[in-house]
């Protein structure tokens, strides 16, 4: 570079520094425009893997929904056989009787009322009816509860409500020797299986 005349030094330099500024004005119009182009391009195909993934999420969600309603429809089926139809007053005795055999002797029931068939208000366009009966009886508190506990987890559409205690030995109508006896009386009630076409 010693050798070059002053003249070919500054037209060297020149022509490295028209070099650089081609260069720059090349990286920035067409190759930085073009990254720019590419990390666009990449945020929109990981914005579209993301909406890909949340509708393949939605989809098996709503397999999975549909599974657990066939599901849910197959157990709302198996409970509605067991609901009250037919004759109703035959239907309680029988359901109680039979429900009540693993107590014997410890609950006696004697006395069942006729059915009271109305709608249930608490739901709009609720498709059953409800039945109550009253239901009265004798027996010893353990018992009683325990047969209350098993009667509403083994038919969970049927409630006791207005249940009412005394000593059996103070009601001429249950009057019993055994002083640990309690008269009992409650409302169960029971939904009525809606009849469909």
């Amino acid at each position: 570079m010693k050798k070059l005349s002053k003249d070919k030094r500054n037209k060297l330099a020149l022509v490295t520094v028209a070099s650089l500024v081609v260069a720059a004005a090349l990286w920035f119009t067409l190759i930085a425009a073009q990254k720019s182009n590419l990390i666009d391009l990449a945020n929109r195909n990981a914005e579209e893997l993301r909406k890909l993934e949340l509708a393949q999420k939605v989809v098996d969600t709503r397999v999975e929904a549909e599974k657990r309603l066939e599901e849910t429809k197959g157990r709302l089926r198996e409970i509605e056989n067991d609901m009250v139809k037919g004759d109703m007053y035959d239907w309680i005795i029988q359901t109680v009787k039979t429900f009540k055999s693993p107590y014997r002797d410890r609950i006696d029931i004697p006395n069942f009322s006729r059915e009271v068939v109305g709608d249930i208000p608490m739901f709009p366009r609720f498709p059953y009816r409800a039945a109550t009966y009253n239901i009265r009886g004798t027996a010893y508190y353990h018992d009683l509860g325990r047969f209350i506990a098993d009667l509403e987890n083994r038919f969970p559409f049927m409630r006791v409500q207005n249940l009412e205690l005394e000593p059996a030995s103070s009601t001429s109508a249950t009057a019993t020797e055994d002083k640990e006896k309690l008269a009992f009386r409650f409302e169960l009630v029971a939904l009525v299986r809606p009849t469909r076409p």
